[in-house]
């Protein structure tokens, strides 16, 4: 089986718009949540979210591509844009076996609010004709693919919260299997919006407290729902001997891919944890790990009561209980970012990437009463320094979809 590598980065983020930045930030304990600057929130009970701050889509794409897609493809195409000029890759891969995996959980939904607006308040012909592109969730992909002129498969990913994560994998198997030599994977999502936000308060998922130093609070017993973020992340995915041949920066090797389905509920964990911890064991087969060396565990910790308590249990399925006690650090960086919900898989696969490579573990940060219920190490507060074997990234979607990326240095 070829193996897969990472040379190339990119994100844009509530706290970073460029992967240092992103780093810096996170292991500074910097937090990205404020008040929703976007719409007026005086109706709303979540006032908070982790928005980009200081984006110009300009940056990266010219004003008509620009004008005719939706903010969340802006993010991702920035991201891409990024990881492909850090890679160098470009020219050395036939356009036929680079491809594309992209995910996104809701697609444009600004556009969707906007156009749906237009056809209230002015009529049918108000509608921008440009409204299906820009709505649907496969275009961040397809923009993609023409920017850089990859011929291979060109796709989204589409499992709410673990959708970045999962456009990484299959992209992986892709590559494995010697369809694609290379791809550009990740994910993005911009759903800070006027019906975005208030669908996700009255299903009672988001945290409405006003203190940004307490509304997301993955593992702490105060946390009360998750806050919504927005970003877009990417990688580049390519088969080892082709990086290797050409020069490239090795970051880490995707060595591990778990991805299952609690069939259980639309959008409650299951209480066992059965296929979570089923997820994080295939990932972990794959990668070969035998229970040596010290793991990192970049937590899906939504800050939600039932999916805390469930990822704890997961981790201690996963891993046995002694273990998860002893050698597994986790963090959650929801706590400083939000949920950038379909880019939150790539966005963390990339703190798992630099978790390997600096010898730093970034912090939960405001973990200040420890919920009993989880009772693992979740670097509470503050950064910690340790020397990580293997890097794991756990990301759980509503419809139960649950998907875990494992990392190791080449």
């Amino acid at each position: 089986m070829r193996r897969v590598v990472v040379t190339g980065m990119g994100i844009v983020s509530p706290v970073g718009n460029d992967v240092n930045e992103f780093w810096d930030n996170l292991i500074d304990g910097k937090n990205g949540i404020g008040p929703i600057t976007t719409f007026d929130t005086e109706n709303y009970k979540a006032k908070l979210a982790a928005e980009v701050k200081d984006f110009n889509p300009r940056d990266y794409m010219d004003r008509s591509d620009m004008l005719r897609s939706d903010r969340y493809v802006h993010l991702g195409y920035a991201a891409a844009c990024q990881a492909m000029e850090e890679s160098g890759i470009e020219g050395s891969v036939e356009p036929e076996k680079m491809g594309v995996y992209f995910g996104t959980g809701i697609g444009g939904i600004q556009t969707f609010e906007k156009e749906e607006r237009n056809l209230m308040e002015k009529g049918p012909r108000k509608v921008s004709p440009f409204f299906i592109p820009m709505l649907i969730a496969n275009m961040a992909s397809g923009m993609i693919a023409i920017k850089f002129n990859c011929k291979g498969a060109a796709m989204p990913s589409v499992t709410a919260c673990a959708s970045g994560a999962n456009a990484i994998g299959e992209a992986v198997r892709a590559i494995r299997h010697g369809y694609l030599d290379a791809a550009v994977a990740g994910g993005s999502e911009a759903a800070i919006s006027e019906v975005g936000m208030a669908g996700f308060i009255n299903m009672q998922a988001l945290s409405v407290v006003e203190d940004p130093n307490e509304a997301s609070l993955p593992f702490d017993k105060r946390r009360g729902g998750f806050v919504m973020g927005e970003g877009g992340a990417a990688l580049i995915l390519e088969e080892y001997e082709h990086a290797v041949e050409r020069g490239a920066k090795i970051y880490a090797e995707i060595c591990g891919y778990g991805s299952t389905c609690d069939a259980y509920h639309i959008t409650a964990p299951r209480e066992d944890a059965e296929q979570s911890s089923r997820a994080i064991k295939d990932a972990l087969a794959e990668a070969g790990y035998q229970g040596e060396g010290r793991v990192y565990v970049n937590a899906h910790g939504t800050g939600t009561h039932l999916n805390d308590i469930s990822e704890t249990l997961a981790v201690k399925k996963a891993f046995g209980e002694e273990k998860a006690k002893s050698d597994v650090v986790i963090s959650s960086t929801k706590s400083m970012t939000g949920h950038l919900l379909g880019a939150a898989g790539a966005a963390e696969a990339i703190v798992c990437i630099k978790v390997l490579n600096e010898g730093m573990v970034p912090p939960t940060i405001n973990l200040n009463e420890p919920d009993p219920e989880c009772d693992l190490n979740y670097t509470p507060c503050k950064a910690a320094k340790d020397s990580i074997d293997l890097a794991v990234s756990n990301s759980l979607g509503f419809g139960g979809h649950n998907a875990c990326l494992a990392f190791r240095r080449i």
